[in-house]
């Protein structure tokens, strides 16, 4: 299914009955779901998030634009942060399924829709953005709402909508771009100056150059020159927020992946302590992919000395308290981290105790069966290798290898999560065959409906398992190397993790050639059992001979 992130942000942040209106036409609308509702008093400005399919939330987010025209007036507006209209930005994000020139046609047709309907100016942006000119959206929105009327009457004419001045609602961004996180890092004083001081040393933008004067270098053609600040990928400003007593650094990091979260946090406290501050903590405005607070987690880790790969809940645990995250307000990663927020709601097998898991699996229902035993013992030859790894690295006569057993521990982790991911897949498969067994087949066309969703069902209950065999496969991998270079107290951990590797191969491959029977696609059945008894027979082989190995030296001890 496809799936799309709205991050729009609205001109208001102090009145809550605005707020919950512009929340509920979001809410109206059916397949959308409201994750976050994040409003600033000082910046007058609330952050808005909803996922869902293209379609509803492009709806969504028209319903929402049009309530914020009714009820925003920008000839009354005051706050800290830069905006151009009642809905300042409209971004659409690509979470699964679409391209991002997906996105960027979905803002276009919102863009015309907004512009048709509501005679508000819109400008695109981003991956959006008609011209060059109009990617950066501190470009477009240059001079902020005061600026709007004279940029528009000297030839700032909007992509969509009246090439005249709305006053009331201003103008609308609407773009396309990758996840961007809104990061505010937190000073120990309320110096606005100071504050920006820090910001021009690190944003990419970075300040205006100086000769020994103090005055400004220009270029031959008299354009100011700039020294970059020292993080790329990386907006900021300084400011003050009343509400907190005191000044942040407001931080765009429009590409996590070229500068992390960490990285900038460690660089404003490394900018403070030159200016004797001292960063207290830091917030996340709106949500945050999951990503970069296990990065976070892993980098405060390394930096200590300790091994990387432990449970994904306790690096978030170590991400919230390195970052001061919580420091104004509660971090809950369950509403804050994308992942968490859209999962799936329900009886979730993965989360059941062991005993209910049992028992659930002995109930006369058809599932969980097979499937999700054998994805839930790869989940434990996983488990295993990362207790090894972890019981290896740092150990004195071992130090040559705690960088590979660092790999290996976080490699593990996340096996360990595909894979109890995968008991709950296993069942959903199973479930929607089911459903699709139950659909109407009383004239042609109907059944003609059926008979494909039948071997939609089909197939994906059978692509679960085949992925559990080649999982298994990674998994007997760590097992071995485990085996080999860890702890020899462990080795009897590190043959079961090899055991239980195998199991999950062997019982995945059942699955996969008990359901290929009621598949029609030839090509598809040919291809997928190949492969399915190749791979589970090359596991069988790498287990049997881990199997020998470690028996053998077991017994010698």
């Amino acid at each position: 299914m496809p799936l799309v992130e709205c991050v729009p942000n609205f001109s208001e942040g102090r009145n809550p009955k605005v707020i919950e209106a512009i929340a509920n036409a979001i809410r109206s609308v059916e397949g959308v779901r409201l994750l976050d509702v994040d409003p600033g008093k000082s910046t007058n400005r609330t952050v808005f998030t909803f996922v869902g399919e293209p379609e509803p939330v492009s709806q969504a987010a028209f319903l929402a634009i049009e309530k914020a025209g009714q009820l925003i007036d920008m000839t009354q507006h005051k706050g800290e942060h830069p905006r151009i209209g009642a809905t300042d930005v409209c971004p659409f994000i690509p979470i699964s399924g679409l391209s991002m020139e997906d996105c960027a046609e979905l803002a276009r047709k919102l863009g015309k829709r907004v512009g048709d309907e509501l005679g508000i100016p819109v400008y695109l942006y981003a991956s959006a953005a008609s011209s060059p000119e109009r990617n950066n959206l501190a470009d477009v929105r240059q001079g902020e709402y005061e600026a709007l009327a004279d940029r528009m009457k000297n030839g700032f004419k909007p992509d969509y909508g009246p090439h005249e001045f709305n006053a009331r609602s201003g103008a609308t961004v609407i773009g396309a771009r990758p996840f961007l996180i809104a990061y505010n890092v937190n000073l120990n004083t309320r110096s606005k100056k100071l504050a920006n001081e820090i910001a021009l040393s690190i944003r990419e933008a970075g300040r205006a150059k100086r000769d020994e004067s103090g005055a400004i270098v220009k270029d031959a053609s008299g354009v100011s020159v700039k020294v970059a600040g020292s993080l790329k990928a990386c907006k900021a400003v300084g400011w003050y927020v009343d509400e907190y007593k005191r000044a942040q650094i407001s931080i765009n990091l429009v590409d996590y992946r070229s500068t992390s979260i960490e990285k900038a946090f460690d660089e404003c406290c490394q900018q403070a302590d030159k200016l004797g501050l001292r960063v207290t903590g830091s917030e996340i405005v709106g949500m945050v992919p999951l990503e970069p607070i296990l990065q976070a987690g892993r980098h405060y880790l390394a930096k200590q000395g300790r091994i990387t790969g432990i449970p994904e809940v306790d690096l978030v645990s170590l991400a919230i308290l390195s970052l001061g995250l919580s420091e104004i307000a509660p971090f809950d990663p369950s509403k804050k981290i994308i992942e968490y927020a859209i999962a799936e709601e329900g009886k979730l097998l993965r989360k059941m105790t062991i005993t209910d898991f049992a028992d659930e699996l002995s109930s006369e229902s058809p599932a969980p069966g097979g499937g999700s035993v054998a994805a839930l013992c790869g989940s434990l030859s996983a488990a295993l290798s990362s207790m090894v790894a972890n019981l290896t690295f740092g150990k004195k006569g071992f130090e040559q290898v705690n960088a590979e057993m660092d790999a290996i521990s976080v490699r593990a982790q996340e096996l360990k999560t595909k894979f109890l991911n995968a008991i709950d897949a296993d069942t959903d498969a199973f479930n929607q065959i089911a459903s699709a067994s139950r659909m109407p087949k009383d004239n042609e066309e109907n059944t003609a409906l059926r008979a494909k969703a039948m071997e939609d069902a089909q197939k994906a209950a059978t692509l679960v398992p085949f992925q559990v065999v080649k999982m298994a496969a990674e998994a007997i991998e760590l097992a071995e190397q485990v085996a080999d270079k860890g702890n020899p107290n462990t080795l009897s951990d590190a043959g079961v993790a090899g055991l239980t590797a195998r199991a999950a191969g062997d019982a995945a491959l059942y699955n996969v050639l008990i359901n290929l029977p009621g598949i029609a696609d030839s090509n598809f059945v040919s291809e997928t059992k190949s492969e399915a008894l190749k791979t589970a027979q090359s596991l069988r082989d790498r287990a049997n001979a881990l199997h020998e190995k470690v028996l053998a030296q077991l017994e010698r001890a």
